[in-house]
């Protein structure tokens, strides 16, 4: 408990650099929230700044942010002006989680046994195949990925709908996209852990006992092995979450990509300043619980 708490207090100043640096970038960008290809009214736009606070000092404004942000207020935002930034992330916010679940547990579900197996028959044909496509599925963006994906299995074959998101098959090519970087990491991390395993004394122990192969690699070399791939889960998860705002703009999904994405264009500050905070507080919770479940499974950890 003294380690999870100290690891929370320590977010307070982490999200407070993360917001410091988004807001002062974001100012210095070109353009404006209220600036578009026909211009409004002088009149007009002066009044719209002074209602979002827009026409004081610029650190007035991250002084007053900052107060509003310690009470969990990120503001409306400027594109949606109905809407708060908060209800806008905390909607969209489960459909991108899904969305990177999915990817990850389709990355789980393949690269822990293609690792283990490649492991297991090193240097072999089940060794160097497995690998040499995982080199591919890092190689190849998801940008590249997902439309031939869809040229494939949805313009060609019709198997899948194109794009939205909603129904079982509406999800398996924008998950099957965003998942094969992390199938590759995933396998190559499984087969690298095992091998170190592998050549340790308690495994030629238990071979010595008369254990079988299969007991030998699944109960006894698979835990030790999988401690790479537990310690890759919680970047990874957040990678997932970022990294799906390509994937969720190429099939449509309404996540939070679509929303960041849109908010950059528009320069809706609050909203792209509530999105990163987000995304922040999502990387250093799934990087706290990666480090408890790592004590769990590695006696020798010890979180003190």
């Amino acid at each position: 408990m003294k380690f999870v708490v100290r690891r929370l207090l320590a977010m307070i100043p982490t999200l407070w650099v993360v917001a410091t640096i988004t807001f002062f970038m974001i100012r210095m960008a070109p353009g404006g929230p209220f600036q578009s290809e026909r211009e409004i009214p002088a009149e007009a736009k002066a009044a719209l700044q002074a209602q979002y606070g827009l026409d004081q000092p610029l650190l007035v404004q991250y002084g007053r942010y900052l107060k509003n942000v310690a009470r969990f207020d990120f503001g409306p935002s400027y594109k949606f002006p109905a809407r708060s930034v908060r209800e806008i992330v905390m909607g969209a916010l489960p459909i991108s989680l899904e969305l990177g679940g999915l990817a990850l547990l389709i990355a789980i579900v393949i690269g822990v046994p293609v690792g283990a197996l490649a492991a297991a028959r090193q240097n072999t044909f089940l060794d160097h195949f497995p690998m040499s496509f995982a080199m591919l599925g890092v190689s190849i963006p998801n940008f590249v990925l997902g439309p031939v994906l869809i040229f494939v299995f949805a313009l060609t074959l019709r198997w899948f709908p194109p794009a939205l998101w909603g129904d079982a098959n509406q999800k398996v090519l924008p998950a099957l996209t965003l998942s094969a970087v992390y199938v590759a990491y995933i396998a190559r991390l499984t087969r690298g852990g095992m091998l170190e395993v592998t050549r340790q004394d308690f495994i030629r122990t238990a071979r010595a006992k008369g254990l079988s192969e299969t007991v030998v690699i699944a109960r006894h070399a698979l835990r030790g092995g999988l401690l790479p791939v537990v310690s890759f889960l919680g970047p990874a998860m957040a990678r997932a979450v970022t990294g799906s705002i390509v994937v969720e703009k190429i099939f449509a999904v309404p996540g939070v990509g679509q929303y960041f994405v849109n908010a950059a264009f528009n320069r809706d500050y609050t909203l792209v300043m509530g999105v990163v905070l987000f995304y922040a507080a999502l990387l250093i919770m799934l990087n706290l619980l990666v480090d408890v479940m790592y004590g769990f499974l590695d006696p020798r950890v010890r979180l003190e």
